[in-house]
């Protein structure tokens, strides 16, 4: 090959990926590019590709599996728009999945599993989160790990709301250790309750956007769903419940044994906690850490362990969590000898 003809062939531009967005329909067009296209800038930044188009003729300029991932999206997310209002919040919970091996596997790209709830059915993101709901599905305990924002704690609450809902289980039981995050708050009043109501608030929060604060009110008075303390369960044996144990790393090895050992017929339970943020005290070991070793492979109990990837909040909290990891990665450094005065 000549080398005029070589430099030609290796400086060549990369060919546009097209495509078209078929049926044609202006107002759910409108809500796919949203406010003066900024859907679609957001898309590009994230991606890092350029997206030109002209109605809904697309050429995407990029990395050819980039934009063969991109295409995927845009096409998923016009689908949303028959049924939903997209946002850039909305937007992003699509792209986070750009980034896990759902938009390169088109036979994994639509969602198998929906959890009904009485504000609207909830479906899991993302491989991870699939996986996690399947696991709580067909185990009796489930352990989920990983950092803050993936989703744990809520979708747990959402299979529970799902199982009562359909009469699968008679109650729901929340439960999380009492432990001050690095802070000491003093004496708190009010009744047992109110007392342990600030460290359940995580769980409130979900259930009242899942079933509305008036039912969730009465649920509670009615004692459906039910709050106790983690140091409240000793003696007790749960039948045809759904129990949650939040924070799960805040445990010590004899409460994760406990809590453990209550679980009865008809029962499914589900821990979650982050072994990274432990607030117990210095050289107390974490039940949660204690427990992945001790329960590894023993049949009907199942470990989902999420990554910083599958963070589904603000982009921001993804790329603090992964800086976190790389700052505790780093290999101690020795401490300066002391100056003599």
């Amino acid at each position: 090959m000549p080398v005029e003809r070589l430099k030609t062939t290796l400086n060549a531009p990369i060919e546009p990926h097209r495509f078209i967005l078929e049926p044609f329909e202006a107002h759910r067009f409108a809500n796919l590019c949203g406010q003066f296209d900024e859907h679609l800038r957001l898309i590009e930044q994230r991606l890092a590709i350029e997206i030109r188009n002209r109605g809904n003729q697309f050429e995407l300029i990029g990395e050819p599996q980039t934009t063969s991932s991109a295409e995927r999206l845009l096409r998923r997310l016009y689908r949303e728009t028959k049924a939903i209002e997209l946002s850039p919040e909305t937007v992003h919970l699509f792209i986070q999945e750009s980034a896990v091996e759902t938009l390169e596997n088109p036979a994994i790209n639509e969602v198998s599993v929906s959890l009904r709830t009485r504000k609207g059915n909830i479906r899991p993101r993302g491989v991870n989160q699939q996986r996690y709901v399947k696991e709580i599905l067909a185990n009796d305990i489930n352990f989920g790990i990983g950092p803050a924002g993936t989703g744990k704690t809520y979708l747990a609450v959402a299979c529970a709301v799902d199982a009562l809902e359909r009469e699968q289980v008679r109650r729901i039981l929340l439960v999380r250790p009492a432990v001050e995050a690095g802070e000491k708050l003093g004496f708190l009043p009010g009744d047992l309750a109110q007392k342990i109501d600030p460290y359940l608030r995580p769980l409130y929060d979900a259930l009242y956007e899942m079933l509305g604060f008036e039912h969730v009110a009465k649920l509670i008075e009615r004692q459906v769903i039910e709050i106790a303390p983690l140091a409240y369960m000793r003696g007790r044996t749960l039948n045809n419940s759904f129990i949650i144990l939040d924070e799960s790393q805040n445990t010590t090895v004899e409460q994760m044994k406990m809590f453990l050992t209550r679980i009865g017929f008809g029962s499914t339970a589900v821990i979650t906690g982050d072994i990274t943020q432990v607030d117990l005290p210095r050289g107390t070991k974490s039940g949660l850490a204690h427990v992945i070793e001790v329960l590894k492979g023993v049949p009907g109990i199942s470990f989902t362990h999420f990554q910083p990837k599958d963070v589904v909040r603000h982009p921001l909290v993804q790329r603090i969590v992964e800086a976190y990891e790389r700052f505790e990665a780093r290999p101690a450094q020795p401490e300066a000898p002391a100056r003599n005065a």
